[in-house]
Order: structure tokens, then sequence, then C-alpha cells
């Protein structure tokens, strides 16, 4: 009997070999491959999804969704980590050891400060998630480094665009990444309350407590002193004067929950969204062409 392989199990060695081929081998050749993957998908993840997160979402809350897929925590989460692909794409190439340890403080340190603030109620006020965001600890969701640290790192990146050279003083650098931050939570949380993502159980601003701002004041002093070490060095700021795409997520945040407050009439989030849009359109990292592919 021969022991020649057959001509399908050869076929399917043949495949596997292709692919491996085309497979990168180095760091830097996978970064290429990203690069290129997410500029060419750059409508499907900036535009169209947030889109049709912001229906869905809306859908869910409005029970036009039926179940199991009414706030599917699969689904958000997938969305989520899909438009967060264009950040992640575009800070890669600027992260070393040192990076990576220091972003695991910020990891660290979101957690620790969400089950905090959902034992105690300080320094956000007292709230509890009311829709599962996947798999929970302590009443907070693992994913929440997934739905934070882009928010933070989003707001740094677009304040050193913003202030330019004088980016490099580290106070005007602070105030301002903490402005941001406290901005973009104006416009995420009275959308998310909105929704039923989660509750304060009632708030002076759209159903969110001023507290909650003073708590974002906090959690965006200890991530701009942090992003701050983790990237010490000029090849963050190199990258982002390079990389069309890395504000892309921002562009989803603007749509998607600029959105989904003016579907509740929550017209001054939406304003701050808005806001959130010239900012990317000053720093010349609002891609209009991406629209035009409606057409």
């Amino acid at each position: 009997m021969s022991d020649s392989p057959s001509p399908s199990s050869a076929s399917t060695t043949g495949r596997l070999d292709a692919l491996r081929a085309r497979l990168p081998d180095t760091r830097r050749e996978a970064e290429r491959l990203l690069d290129r993957t997410v500029r060419e998908n750059r409508f499907t993840i900036a535009v169209l999804f947030p889109l049709v997160g912001a229906v869905a979402l809306v859908g869910s809350a409005e029970g036009w969704v039926p179940e199991p897929l009414a706030f599917n925590p699969w689904f958000v989460l997938f969305g989520v980590l899909v438009m967060r692909s264009p950040l992640v794409v575009g800070v890669l190439p600027a992260v070393d050891r040192r990076a990576v340890g220091w972003i695991g403080v910020l990891v660290a340190y979101t957690y620790a400060i969400e089950l905090l603030g959902v034992a105690t109620g300080w320094p956000y006020g007292s709230f509890e998630y009311t829709v599962s965001l996947g798999p929970m600890l302590g009443g907070v969701p693992l994913a929440l480094p997934v739905f934070f640290i882009p928010l933070v790192v989003n707001a740094y990146l677009l304040c050193l665009l913003l202030l330019g050279s004088r980016a490099s003083n580290g106070w005007l650098r602070l105030a301002s990444v903490i402005a941001a931050v406290v901005a973009m939570d104006v416009v995420l949380d009275p959308g998310a309350v909105a929704l039923g993502f989660w509750s304060f159980g009632g708030g002076a601003f759209f159903g969110v407590p001023l507290s909650n701002y003073a708590g974002w004041v906090l959690s965006a002093t200890v991530a701009v002193v942090t992003l701050d070490r983790a990237f010490a060095g000029t090849t963050l700021r190199d990258r982002l004067r390079d990389c069309e795409f890395m504000l892309d997520d921002m562009v989803s945040f603007v749509i998607l929950w600029g959105g989904i407050n003016l579907w509740y009439g929550n017209l001054l989030p939406a304003a701050v969204a808005v806001a959130f849009g010239v900012g990317l359109v000053r720093a010349d990292r609002f891609d209009a062409s991406l629209f035009t592919q409606w057409r």
C-alpha cells in the first residue's frame, strides 16, 4: 500500500502552507497588516458600526428589538471592540515594555475605582449597572477597561493634536485633557442613562449627579499622569502625526452618542458631541470622504 498522501490531504496541506506564507513573521509586518486592514475598512468601522449601534441600542431600549438580541452583551462588546480597533492599531507601534507596564497600572486603577464606586458611591456618586455588559465581577463588567481606557486615550490624543507645541507644557496638557475627558462624559453618561445602561437614581444633569463629574476629574488626572509615563518619548506623537485613522474611534463616539442623545432630546450633550466633531475637523482627523461612500 502506498504511503504517499492523498490528493485531498495534499490540497489541504497546500492551502495551510499558503496561509502561513501570508501571515506576518515580525511585529512590524503584523503592524503593517493591521494598518492596511483598518485603512481599507474605515467607513465600516468609523461610520457604519456606530450608526447601526445607535439604532440597535435605541431599539433595544424602546422595545423594538426582540430578545435575545436586545442589549445582547456579546453584540455590544463586539461592536465596541470593532470601533476601538483604529485606536488600538494606531497606538500599537508606540507600545513597548514600559508602556505595557503603565497601561497595566491604569487597568488596575480602572477596576479598583469602579469597584469602589459601585460599593460606596465614591467618587462618581451612587450608581449601578442595569444592563449586562458581559461577564460581571463584583457588579463591574470584566470588559470595563475596553470602555474606559480608550475614552481617556482619545481625549489625550486629541488634546496633543490641538495643543501642538504647547502640549509640552505639562500643566496645560493635564488641564486640557481633564476638560476633554469630563466633556466626553457629559456626552456619554446622559446617553447611557437614557438607554438604561446604568442608573444613578436621579441627578441634576439629565439624570446624572454633578458629583459624577468631580469623580471624572480624579480619574482623568490619574489617566494623564499614567499615559505621560507610559509614552514618555516622542514615538506616540510621531505616530499620531503620521496615522490618519488614529482618532476614528472618536468619530464613532460622536456619531453613536451624539445620535443617542439627540434621539432622547438631550440637546446639550448632543451639542458637546458636535463640538468634539469640530475639534476633530480642526485637528485634521475628520475625514469627510468617509461619508461620501453612502452615495
